[in-house]
């Protein structure tokens, strides 16, 4: 399979928006309410449509399940820790950590559900909808709350108001409780979940400012070697120890070495933080995918 094929999409809207703002009239003023239309309404619904749209069966995927949450946690756990890692204590802007440290741990949604496809078929869509369901709301929960408690505006409430987390949980919710989109509104949902992909990749290109990305170059390293290089390491040992089957192994092994979530960037212009290093991240990190999707699936899922 041809990986760099499959993130080109991604890096090329990216660099689309990155050209867009730096070379035309269409500068940030044009991209700020962007910004917010893709937070608060376009994001919303693309996760709300990507969580009901496969029914979940928790039972036969239970070790799959284990596995991606515990692949999840030790993300987030490395990624809180780096302030007071060796190396790391004092060399790091509390403020840029606070935003990036999401970029760790999460994972773009749709190239997770394009690799599935092509690796596993029907069988792999439904895993990867499995992992989505329950991983995206940890997931979101743990990008926020370090930002919160930075802003100090409190914990509780950035949840309760924050559009993604309230729409990746009322998504699970209403996938256990066998809710699907209906038929005759489900085109127009996907039309606005395919405008949310684009435009939220666009937005994070016309954010970039790679002078902040390279003041920020260790801690960049560090999060992104956890991204795509610890995370897969983790997601092979804990295949071979839960035992799990060949397909569960790939799904595995793909859902850890994923690009960071294209949302990364929103949410942290969205609550205040540096968004341009954040976008620049975002896009290391879909350059990084090139090389730790191959790293394993073609050589840790051989081993």
């Amino acid at each position: 399979m041809n990986y760099a094929q499959l993130l080109l999409p991604d890096f090329s809207l990216i660099l689309l928006g990155y050209v867009l703002c730096r070379f035309t009239p269409l500068g940030r003023a044009v991209w700020q309410p962007v910004e917010t239309l893709v937070y608060f309404l376009l994001f919303p619904v693309l996760l709300f449509q990507s969580i009901v749209k496969s029914p979940i069966q928790v039972g036969e995927a239970s070790g799959l399940i284990v596995a991606g949450v515990l692949v999840g946690l030790a993300g987030i756990a490395l990624a809180y820790l780096m302030p007071r890692l060796p190396g790391l204590r004092g060399r790091i802007d509390p403020r840029d950590h606070a935003a990036s440290a999401q970029v760790a741990f999460r994972f773009n949604s749709f190239i997770a559900l394009a690799l599935a496809d092509r690796l596993a078929g029907p069988q792999g869509l439904l895993l990867i909808a499995v992992l989505i369901g329950v991983c995206v709301p940890l997931f979101n929960v743990a990008a926020v709350w370090p930002m919160a408690r930075g802003a100090q505006t409190g914990f509780l409430r950035e949840l309760v108001r924050n559009p993604l987390i309230v729409a990746t949980a009322t998504g699970l919710v209403a996938n256990l409780l066998g809710f699907r989109i209906p038929g005759w509104i489900e085109p127009t949902v996907s039309r606005i979940s395919a405008s949310s992909l684009a435009l939220g990749l666009m937005a994070a290109g016309a954010g970039m400012q790679f002078g902040t990305l390279a003041r920020g170059k260790l801690l960049a390293v560090s999060v992104l070697m956890v991204r795509h290089l610890v995370l897969p390491l983790l997601a092979w040992c804990l295949a071979r120890l839960l035992g799990l089957d060949a397909v569960q192994t790939t799904v595995l092994l793909a859902f850890s070495a994923l690009p960071t979530a294209s949302t990364c960037y929103v949410l942290a212009a969205r609550m205040g933080y540096n968004g341009p290093y954040v976008a620049g991240l975002v896009t290391l990190s879909t350059v990084l995918g090139m090389a730790s999707l191959p790293f394993a699936l073609g050589v840790l899922r051989r081993l």
